[in-house]
């Protein structure tokens, strides 16, 4: 199997048509309210609101089904003393939401400690062991956070245990729920709460936010008064690291988190800042810079160690946590590197090119890394992808998607040869037996057949609009920011010029391109990262796909393209250009 070469670049359609009447009533230039319409914003009502919306506008978190069951039990566990632990999951969004829930229990009062599963040991969700360790230490109460919609018999351990069990998630949940005191999920059938798009995190930041209200009407609120929104940081954390959706309730935390993690930084996140050499904070910087490093040590070692940075009150602690941390970062993309490598060799040596999925399992591989691995090769070869890593006849899956498959679902219609599964769309895990190996990839190419065909294997790029370089300016970017930030649903605008001239062409970094852009007289300097290998496609007339940056270099700004794709003029309308 060869890399995937065809792509496709089409343009996004306008609903709306008054654009021109949207732009004098919101005082915005009318190509950003072309990019609102894009986003799914259809009246000019909800354009004001997408614009001016305030955390005041957040939904009642008491719409979530169950919450009302679970402040009460913590209320009483916060009153009698009792011992609480918070169970989290190993990734960013556990993480941050496992330090949201400690920090906001003990603001109001509780007794709480906290556990995080190691990855290569106890694998996704709720531990066994840790429940049992939990009942041994004396706890009364375990709440999870982004994890356990699953956790059936972990739950009924759980009530066998004598442990009250409270499970906050937003995984889809399984026909049959696990039995506990309350389950806090956005997308539980009968739950009337609007968005149902939360992050772990975020689920969990709304059920503290009811639990303050509920301690606030008994009268047992600390005083001063918690400020809940000193924890949005950790939200936008997870909730930009996680991949949801910045639309809606997900958009105005994650506005209000940037804020504080850019000019109010807990000593954990200015540490973080620091070894990742981050001035200042975006959506962007989140999930390429502060929450890879996060990430690192529950891929390689043990993910309570960023907990411990986020809770940290000591900047000298912090920072010897954020180099550790850094430290494992280093060491993840070595071996990520080197598990790329062997994975591709495979596929170019062993699949065919008319197979639809990809799926290898290897000995070698690092369990840790292979979701980020197998997102690299979805990347490159246009394909759903499952990498396992095999260990003493035990297999450890991670799993990422293309558009128009649901890997959930695909992995539901294999589950009779699978231990156990979760996840999304477009991002699953699985643990399986080696030996149904065969029997799965098979099965799994099946039902890709079913749902997919050869054209959905090209790389399909939407861009916003044609944007001429004589109509870019900084006025221009400045009013693309009131649509940020920008993410998962809410995409960075991408714009085309065409029929555009390359000059002053150079290499930098062994990697990147570096280039001035010329058309009808006017010029912008470009940076194309990661595309030093294309360079010889840079003759003649070419078009850009690109984004709108600034460059910042010693106090000064410069406005610049940053380049996505390009390709000969008029060559990239059809596929297999």
């Amino acid at each position: 199997m060869q890399p995937s070469r065809g792509r496709r670049w089409l343009e996004r359609t306008v609903t709306q048509t008054d654009i021109s009447g949207w732009s004098e009533q919101l005082q915005l230039d009318e190509l950003v309210c072309r990019l609102l319409t894009l986003r799914g914003v259809d009246s000019l009502a909800s354009a004001e609101q997408y614009l001016s919306a305030t955390l005041s506008s957040l939904p009642d978190p008491g719409l979530l089904r169950g919450v009302d069951v679970a402040v009460k039990r913590l209320s009483v566990a916060i009153a009698n003393a009792e011992r609480i632990a918070v169970h989290g999951d190993y990734d960013v969004d556990g993480i941050s939401g496992t330090a949201l829930l400690c920090q906001c229990l003990r603001w109001f009062g509780a007794t709480v400690d906290y556990h995080i599963p190691l990855r290569m040991r106890d694998g996704y969700g709720l531990s066994a062991a840790a429940l049992r360790q939990a009942a041994a230490d004396g706890v009364a109460v375990v709440v999870s956070v982004d994890c356990g919609i699953s956790a059936v018999n972990e739950a009924a351990l759980a009530a066998e245990l004598g442990l009250d069990l409270i499970i906050t998630d937003h995984h889809q949940p399984p026909e049959t729920l696990p039995s506990a005191v309350s389950c806090v999920n956005p997308w539980l059938p009968d739950c009337d709460y609007p968005d149902k798009r939360l992050s772990g995190v975020g689920v969990a930041f709304m059920v503290m936010i009811a639990l303050r209200a509920q301690l606030r009407r008994e009268g047992r609120l600390p005083s001063p008064e918690p400020d809940l929104r000193y924890v949005l940081d950790l939200v936008a954390l997870g909730t930009v690291a996680d991949l949801v959706p910045l639309q809606g309730v997900n958009r105005l935390l994650v506005q209000a988190g940037l804020r504080l993690l850019d000019q109010q930084p807990r000593p954990g996140v200015q540490a973080l800042k620091q070894v990742a050499d981050v001035n200042s904070v975006s959506a962007g910087v989140v999930g390429f810079k502060l929450a890879p490093r996060l990430n690192a040590a529950g891929r390689l070692e043990d993910a309570a160690m960023g907990v411990e940075l986020l809770l940290s009150e000591s900047a000298h602690e912090a920072q010897a946590l954020a180099e550790q941390l850094n430290q494992f970062n280093r060491q993840r993309q070595s071996i990520e590197k080197e598990v790329f490598d062997q994975a591709v060799e495979r596929i170019e040596n062993e699949l065919v090119d008319d197979a639809l999925t990809i799926v290898l399992a290897d000995e070698r591989w690092h369990a840790g890394v292979i979701g980020i691995v197998a997102s690299r090769l979805v990347e490159c070869y246009q394909r759903p992808t499952v990498l396992i890593a095999l260990d003493d006849g035990n297999g450890k899956g991670s799993a990422r998607s293309i558009r128009g498959f649901h890997l959930y679902q695909a992995f539901d219609a294999c589950s009779s040869l699978l231990r156990g599964f979760g996840g999304h769309e477009y991002a699953a895990g699985l643990t399986m037996d080696a030996v149904q190996l065969p029997a799965f990839a098979q099965q799994f190419e099946h039902y890709a057949q079913q749902h997919l065909t050869v054209d959905d294997l090209v790389t399909l790029r939407h861009y916003d609009a044609e944007l001429p370089l004589q109509d870019i300016d900084r006025m221009l970017y400045d009013s693309l920011q009131a649509m940020a930030p920008y993410g998962m649903g809410n995409p960075e605008p991408l714009f085309v010029g065409r029929q555009v001239h390359i000059q002053q062409l150079a290499v930098i970094a062994e990697k990147h391109l570096r280039f001035t852009a010329q058309q009808d007289g006017y010029s912008m300097p470009c940076i194309a990262f990661g595309m030093a290998e294309r360079m010889d496609e840079l003759t003649g007339e070419v078009d850009l796909m690109f984004q709108l940056s600034l460059n910042c270099w010693r106090d000064r700004e410069t406005l610049q393209l940053n380049i996505k794709d390009f390709a000969a003029s008029g060559g990239t309308e059809t596929a297999g250009s």
